[in-house]
């Protein structure tokens, strides 16, 4: 298996009907700016280097971002407070990211989703996490980060769960972060959703620290 074979998998893949339907939905529909877009519409492949040490997880396309541009993270207002970030810890090649045609590199990082298809109002159900899991398993198996980030608590427990942790004493906490049984580090965060940062919940010092940490655990 490579990242490539997943990829061509994943784009094929209709195994939730609910979501098929809404991320073509929206790409008919689309929103009134992006009008003369064209939109992705399909599941999302993962983005970044392939040989990263820092796995990134989020939770699901954007309708107008991600689901829009076909690149994790691009076009939407979680990118604008995400690639910033990464680009200050020396992760990303530029602060922005607005389309998977840009000239966006991101080094020693790679970010993936829980689930690779927009769901209606952010929200998806146990049997869609299940569905979409098997991506996520699989390329973390292939590129064996040293430090996965968990953005929000929902990439928490999927990533728990794909790497088989049960007895293992750790809980979701902003800022915390955890070294598994498997060597490597686990370390969490808010997710960078307009909710959690238009709140203040999560701030822009916040969220550096987090790459800060992740920084500080490599050098380890």
């Amino acid at each position: 298996m490579t990242l490539r074979k997943i990829n061509i998998d994943l784009l094929s893949c209709r195994r939730c009907p609910r979501l098929v339907e809404w991320r073509e939905h929206m790409a008919r529909e689309k929103r009134r700016s992006y009008r003369n877009c064209e939109y992705w519409g399909k599941p999302v492949p993962g983005f970044g280097d392939p040989r990263a040490r820092v796995f990134v997880v989020g939770l699901a396309p954007g309708a107008h971002g991600s689901n829009r541009t076909g690149r994790q993270f691009t076009g939407d207002t979680s990118g604008g407070f995400l690639y910033p970030s990464l680009y200050r810890a020396g992760f990303a090649s530029q602060s922005s990211s607005v389309s998977r045609d840009d000239t966006m590199i991101l080094t020693d990082l790679y970010i993936s989703f829980v689930c690779r298809c927009v769901p209606p109002e952010n929200k998806l159900n146990a049997e869609e996490i299940k569905n979409c899991l098997p991506f996520l398993e699989a390329e973390i198996e292939i590129i064996q980060p040293k430090v996965i980030v968990a953005l929000g608590r929902i990439a928490f427990d999927s990533i728990k769960r794909v790497l088989q942790i049960k007895d293992h004493p750790i809980a979701f906490a902003h800022g915390a972060s955890y070294l598994l049984p498997s060597t490597s580090w686990l370390v969490c965060t808010y997710h960078p959703s307009r909710q959690n940062t238009q709140t203040g919940r999560l701030t822009v010092r916040m969220f550096d620290r987090v790459w800060k940490t992740v920084r500080e655990l490599l050098d380890r």
